[in-house]
């Protein structure tokens, strides 16, 4: 990092680097701080709440909030907090984190391991677990607020802190936007958040420029077929058979059709069809996932689903009214772009905090609507989300060593390094925002 500031040529004052002194008091403020934040990520992490039923979660944070002096709103987008600290004329900075977790019965055998069970979309009961670490992001955050309403006297501007349900629906953000986020409240020039890394070690920095995270369409097809006997194939028309290859033709649509640098996945994750043996049905569906970076790149994709599905089942002489029904679901996740520049100008200030610590990822297929808080402004608002890394130290060296497989994110076995994950997200948080609303003169 301190290779690419001498490349970009600024200077620490230019990009607001706070000082070795500055930097001293955030990191012994923090380290002082942080055992009641691990205590606050023991409770989160025991009392998980899924996707727009973060009740518990959003009263506890916002709570917190107001005891910092923050302006404190409650129930946007449904269960969303936001909270607003105004300090002066300056920037408006945006710092958020992800308040749900997932449907998933946690195997890590943390001693404060959620016990907890609920009912998501599916309407079965199941499990809950942060197991794509939403805890260590609201515990970071809450570390960042307090970081910053105790150093109010380094820097000046807006600041709105919001906590965000549903990302795991890739609807949150969505729902925060479309009750006011930018009309009822300041909006932002900038916007930055963290997501824990479960391919990093602890404690590190990871940022990509351009684009960061996929768009995220789901598609689905039911393909008509004419039911019958197993025995008299010929009297009937087997969907299975059409839905098999259609699911084989989309395999093109991205090593033929797109341009092998442009990356795109598509996925068939569900294929349905049938209930006996000797029973032809009358019906398949298939659930697709498809990732994408580029806006082009996705209705490429999607149209390309449409073309491939009909095709498919005329050249098995369906009707033209028996043709497969392709549905897209309306609310996609959009891909997740940090502005090349900003991106630049934030880790650069970050480099002498973190030195050695920080490094430049390549992008991932992931999704993440952090991507609705920059494309909601007709100008674009500058925005940038980074990595902390996860991985205990100790795991991470047999991993690099080939003695042991890492869980995923959204693996019921993933236990973050909550503390380094933490204390890392917080500093870089608070950091950033006072580099971008700089006290004038300073």
């Amino acid at each position: 990092m301190k290779k690419l500031a001498a490349i970009l040529g600024v200077s620490a004052l230019a990009i607001g680097i706070a000082s070795p002194a500055q930097a001293d008091d955030l990191r012994s403020e923090l380290a002082a701080d942080m055992p009641g934040l691990m205590e606050l990520y023991r409770d989160l992490h025991a009392h998980p709440e899924l996707s727009f039923q973060e009740h518990r979660t959003a009263a506890k944070l916002a709570a917190i909030a107001r005891e910092l002096g923050f302006e404190v709103t409650e129930g946007v987008g449904k269960t969303g907090v936001v909270a607003v600290m105004r300090n002066g004329e300056g920037p408006t900075v945006l710092l958020r984190a992800d308040m749900d977790g997932l449907p998933v019965v946690e195997q890590t055998g943390l001693p404060f391991a959620s016990k907890q069970t609920g009912i998501p979309a599916s309407g079965i009961e199941t499990g809950i677990m942060h197991a794509c670490g939403h805890d260590t992001h609201m515990a970071g955050w809450v570390g960042a607020a307090r970081l910053l309403s105790a150093s109010k006297d380094k820097w000046q501007g807006t600041l709105v802190m919001i906590l965000q349900p549903a990302e795991e629906l890739g609807e949150g953000a969505l729902a925060m936007l479309e009750d006011g986020l930018y009309t009822r409240f300041p909006k932002p020039d900038y916007a930055l958040a963290f997501h824990d890394a479960a391919s990093a070690p602890a404690g590190v920095i990871a940022y990509s420029k351009g684009f960061a995270l996929a768009n995220v369409d789901s598609v689905d097809i039911s393909v008509p077929g004419i039911g019958g006997h197993g025995a008299y194939p010929h009297t009937a028309k087997d969907p299975i058979v059409i839905a098999s290859a259609i699911v084989m033709r989309l395999q093109t649509l991205v090593s033929r059709e797109l341009n092998p640098q442009d990356p795109a996945v598509v996925t068939v994750g569900s294929f349905h069809s049938g209930a006996k043996h000797n029973i032809i049905s009358d019906e398949a569906k298939l659930q697709i996932t498809v990732r994408s970076y580029s806006d082009k790149t996705r209705q490429h994709l999607l149209d390309g689903i449409a073309r491939i599905a009909r095709a498919e089942a005329q050249a098995s002489g369906m009707p033209e009214e028996k043709l497969p029904v392709v549905s897209v679901e309306e609310i996609y996740t959009p891909s997740t772009y940090n502005d090349p520049d900003f991106t630049d100008q934030v880790m650069a200030g970050l480099a002498p905090r973190f030195e050695g610590r920080i490094l430049e990822a390549p992008p991932v297929m992931g999704g993440e609507d952090f991507s609705q808080f920059r494309r909601a402004a007709p100008d674009h608002v500058k925005s940038l989300i980074f990595w902390v890394g996860g991985v205990p130290h100790d795991q991470w060296a047999k991993s690099q060593a080939g003695e042991l497989s890492l869980p995923s994110l959204h693996s019921p076995f993933w236990a973050p390094d909550a503390e380094k994950v933490i204390a890392a997200g917080a500093e870089a948080l608070a950091a950033a925002a006072m580099g971008l609303m700089p006290r004038d003169g300073g």
